[in-house]
């Protein structure tokens, strides 16, 4: 019998949190278990929480009553297997709990990937649902597992809204407005537009005055714009807003000042859950969520299976190598310290510049 170790949190109040260990049972025919070894704590897992019944997330691993287990990316080894195409040892990335173990269903097992077809996920985002069997993969990938865990997922993103904004002409917006753009998602996007050659409009980044240095450091935006300055941004130009922080005040002060030139607004991240609200009606564009699978499969049409996702693993790669020197991992240990970090992120008290990587 091996015991997990999981972190639940309060899906009504994700402040709360509870440490929660309960033995794994014996496994059924054609399950693994694994060991998550580490994985990567960001503003994204917030968002997660924050959109956890709207979106789905906490149907991914689900918990009891009013609690829920957020979904981390992280990398894992096979502990026991009894799936005969699965061996024991072998090394996994994917979409796991936030937890010591899970155990996994392996179908559509292709020599570097196979697809988790328990019953409940089955109704869920495909991508969410398939698991990199690293053995297989280039050795680069396989030498980035800390990239991999803490910024390939949020860069990946960044890639998908990059696409989405070329796929739609950037909506005939002249300048890209990033909300949090030091929230890593958003300097990823900001350094996609900027390697970017054939992109001509400007890179506005928006973020709190602690984080300007930063940002303008990374050298991925024309202008940063600490928040309460927002009558900074040229109002004039047509203006595509990408919205990583969920601040209702912020959607309101921008599209207020720049008005009908607000061609776009696109909801994205969360990482000033606090400040989140409804906006009611505003001038300009309404806002809209970005659900990245929804691009995915909108390429997969057009482009194939998979050669979306192979596009944003490659593009995640080029940022997360070219930031890695501005990053600073702090590996957090066992349950009551990811408790700690994890109210500490709520709090925005985690630097953009600090990587939390975690181990149960």
């Amino acid at each position: 019998m091996t015991d997990c170790t999981s972190l639940w949190i309060n899906r009504k109040d994700i402040t709360k949190t509870k440490q929660v260990t309960f033995q794994v049972g014996d496994l059924a025919d054609g399950q693994i278990l694994v060991a998550i070894d580490k994985f990567g704590l960001t503003a994204n897992n917030v968002s997660y929480a924050v959109t956890g019944d709207s979106i789905g997330y906490w149907q991914f691993y689900p918990a009891e009553g009013s609690w829920g287990i957020v979904p981390v990316w992280g990398c894992a080894t096979v502990t026991t297997s009894k799936c005969g195409d699965i061996p024991v040892g072998d090394r996994l990335w994917g979409y796991f709990p936030m937890a010591s173990h899970a155990v996994l269903t392996p179908g559509n097992i292709r020599a570097d990937y196979f697809i988790d077809i328990v019953e409940h996920r089955r109704q869920l985002p495909m991508v969410y649902n398939q698991f990199r069997r690293t053995k297989a993969e280039p050795e680069f990938l396989q030498r980035m597992e800390n990239e991999r865990c803490l910024l390939f997922p949020l860069f990946m993103t960044s890639y998908l809204i990059y696409d989405y904004l070329i796929d739609n002409d950037f909506f005939g917006a002249q300048q890209v407005v990033i909300g949090s753009v030091s929230s890593k998602t958003g300097f990823g996007l900001a350094q996609m537009l900027r390697n970017d050659k054939q992109i001509s409009q400007s890179i506005i980044g928006v973020t709190s005055p602690r984080n300007v240095e930063f940002v303008k450091n990374l050298g991925c935006c024309d202008q940063v714009v600490p928040y309460q300055n927002e009558a900074q941004i040229d109002p004039l130009l047509p203006t595509a807003y990408i919205d990583m922080s969920g601040d209702a005040r912020l959607t309101i002060n921008l599209h207020n000042h720049v008005g009908e030139n607000i061609v776009e607004s696109c909801m994205v991240g969360a990482s000033h859950w606090q400040e989140g609200g409804k906006v009611g009606d505003l001038p300009g564009a309404r806002p809209r969520f970005f659900f990245a699978p929804g691009q995915i499969e909108k390429r997969n049409k057009e482009w194939g299976p998979g050669v979306a996702m192979a596009r944003a693993m490659i593009a995640s790669a080029e940022v997360a190598e070219r930031v890695a020197a501005d990053i600073n991992i702090e590996w957090v240990y066992g349950a009551d310290s990811l408790a700690d970090h994890w109210a500490r992120l709520l709090d925005n008290q985690i630097a953009p510049s600090q990587g939390l990587m975690v181990v149960l």
